[in-house]
């Protein structure tokens, strides 16, 4: 597992990390957004391609990233009118999708800057990466501690195992956003 300093986002810096298995397989995986960078697998021949898409760079996910590879949240989808109901109280969101709250609003969890610890495995090398929300964060109720473990198992498969704590009741709906090419970049 290696940490590569990747730039800064906000004023805090974000670093890259390139978690490689025991068959050759790597993922790179940037604390801005808790986002899958790349993800080179090999092919039925054995040639390893990256097949996530996104971007070679942080300047590029800031401007204008459709969500390459992130954690969305709090809530991934939408929410109709940016407006929910939760034990008889009403709760207005942060609006940037029409009239609705997309992915955690203006500035979910896909804009954030998250902490790192990086492990080696019995499974294969592991990214835990950490986030919590403070009460209130684009409208929602509740600080929200979030982990999204990555693991690059020695089998060849990305696992994002998941686990998340309020401190008072809240909606969640956590979940990583790649988009796949399984032809490889140039295709």
């Amino acid at each position: 597992i290696t940490r590569i300093p990747f730039g800064k986002a906000g004023g805090k810096a974000v670093d890259l990390y390139r978690l490689v298995n025991k068959q050759g397989m790597a993922a790179e995986i940037m604390t801005y957004g808790a986002t899958v960078v790349s993800l080179t697998a090999p092919d039925r021949n054995g040639r390893f391609q990256d097949v996530v898409c996104g971007y070679g760079n942080l300047a590029d996910y800031i401007k204008a990233s459709p969500y390459f590879g992130c954690i969305v949240g709090r809530y991934g989808n939408r929410i109709a009118k940016g407006k929910f109901s939760l034990n008889g109280k009403r709760y207005s969101l942060a609006i940037n999708n029409g009239p609705n709250s997309l992915h955690g609003g203006l500035k979910g969890f896909d804009k954030r800057v998250w902490s790192a610890k990086a492990e080696d495995t019995r499974n294969g090398p592991s990214l835990v990466m950490s986030y919590t929300s403070v009460d209130g964060e684009e409208g929602y109720p509740g600080r929200l501690t979030v982990q999204a473990t990555y693991t690059l198992a020695n089998e060849n498969a990305l696992r994002i195992d998941y686990r998340v704590s309020s401190s008072e009741d809240t909606v969640a709906n956590i979940t990583n956003h790649c988009y796949f090419n399984l032809a490889g970049p140039d295709a």
